[in-house]
């Protein structure tokens, strides 16, 4: 049951209105009342109060707030991390319906934090879809006091801060006037007072207690890193405050095999020298627990690091169905020095396309005969032959070192 319609009631639609009905009915009032239309003054208050209601009820969590809290709700909601980012919203929304009495009256029930997790899943996990239950240790308002923390009518507001549980204290340094905001010395920031012998037992007068809750999270086919789940609620209670939401955040664990790009698997295929070039055939054990045995159609040569697809063979496309596509990259294992026989050569060259030849160099060029060595990285990289790097002209200047005379005139 919705707690307030006032802003339902500006756009001139139902509480069970669809998000279109709502943004329908805006643009109506909005073409209607925009100030370059209509530049009265009251045409100009219609218009915020139509933008005021259309903010709210077009954001899904904002409306969800307003239907269960009314205007007071969104004030708190948007206080602690919700929409809004701070009550400057709520009291907006106040002032523009009472005539500015929104910025005196009390501030309306914050949200409270809210609860966040880190859901490991296997890739595996993500395709097939998974429901893990959790446990959960949150805070509940006291079922024995209905979280008053006393018998009923005995608890009593605190007149001191007027049930606020704070006190805003102003003091007098020389010439400068402080103003800041302090706990309660009368109910200890509580906002009310209850007589000891009245508190309540079970949760000796806190108002709440500790629940294991079990959570049932529901991984769907295709989910992403990063995606979350959402128990909205269920976080922590206490007295005059909305629950927060318990967020489930998935953490997608790194595949040895495979690697996933959006809706798209990657696989790095290892083939030899001879399936490359001639055809063959190799297998693939799939995230979905089927193995794939592809062909390679002879005479179609595989290049190092040529990529190939296989339609449909992706993770599975949440929300619109389907699968992604399965990309193929090739790497292509060459034969082992001992095949290099004079025989073998031989025959490759007999079959195998004649080599490139050299290019025409000039005739007076100096020409070098060079030799290829196996690289070692720990050598090569910016390093000279020695394994040792150059120094810049910084560190030399003015310096000495292995190989290096200063000399100073």
């Amino acid at each position: 049951m919705v707690k307030d319609t006032k802003l339902y009631d500006v756009l001139g639609v139902s509480v069970t209105a669809t998000d279109v009905e709502i943004k329908k009915a805006y643009r109506k009032m909005a073409l209607k009342f925009h100030p370059d239309k209509n530049p009265s003054e009251e045409a100009a208050e219609k218009f915020k109060e139509a933008s005021s209601a259309y903010e709210v009820l077009s954001d899904a969590d904002k409306r969800d707030t307003y239907d269960q809290f009314g205007l007071e709700g969104l004030s708190g909601a948007g206080g602690m991390g919700g929409a809004g980012g701070g009550f400057g919203f709520g009291d907006d929304i106040f002032s523009q319906f009472f005539g500015g009495a929104g910025a005196q009256r009390p501030r309306g029930p914050q949200r409270g934090r809210d609860i966040k997790h880190e859901i490991n899943v296997t890739l595996e996990e993500l395709y097939r879809g998974k429901t893990s239950k959790l446990a959960l240790n949150k805070q509940i308002l006291c079922k024995t006091c209905e979280g008053r923390g006393g018998k009923k009518g005995a608890v009593k507001k605190c007149s001191s801060c007027n049930g606020q549980g704070i006190k805003f204290v102003t003091r007098q340094m020389g010439p400068m006037i402080q103003r800041f905001q302090t706990e309660c010395d009368v109910c200890h920031g509580a906002g009310d007072i209850v007589d000891p012998k009245d508190r309540c037992k079970s949760c000796n007068g806190k108002k709440v207690a500790s629940e294991r809750k079990i959570l049932e999270v529901h991984v769907d086919p295709g989910m992403k890193n990063g995606q979350k789940v959402v128990f909205k609620g269920e976080a922590d209670q206490a007295p005059d405050v909305i629950p927060g939401d318990v967020v489930f955040v998935i953490n997608e664990k790194p595949h040895k095999h495979f690697q996933r790009s959006g809706d798209n698997l990657v696989y790095e295929a290892e083939v030899d020298l001879l399936t490359a070039i001639a055809g063959g055939e190799f297998a693939i054990e799939h995230v979905s627990g089927d193995w794939l045995k592809v062909a390679i159609v002879p005479g179609e040569v595989i290049a190092p690091g040529a990529r190939k697809v296989i339609d449909g063979k992706g993770m599975p496309v949440a929300k619109y169905g389907g699968y992604g596509n399965l990309i193929i990259k090739f790497t292509v294992k060459f034969p082992e020095p001992h095949f290099t026989t004079e025989e073998n050569l031989k025959k490759l060259e007999e079959i195998l396309p004649q080599r490139t030849p050299l290019p025409q160099m000039p005739k007076n060029a100096h020409v070098e005969d060079c030799v290829l060595a196996e690289f070692d990285p720990s050598k090569y990289d910016g390093r000279n032959g020695r394994g040792q790097s150059y120094a810049s002209d910084e560190e030399d200047e003015g310096q000495g070192g292995e190989g290096v005379q200063c000399a100073s005139q």
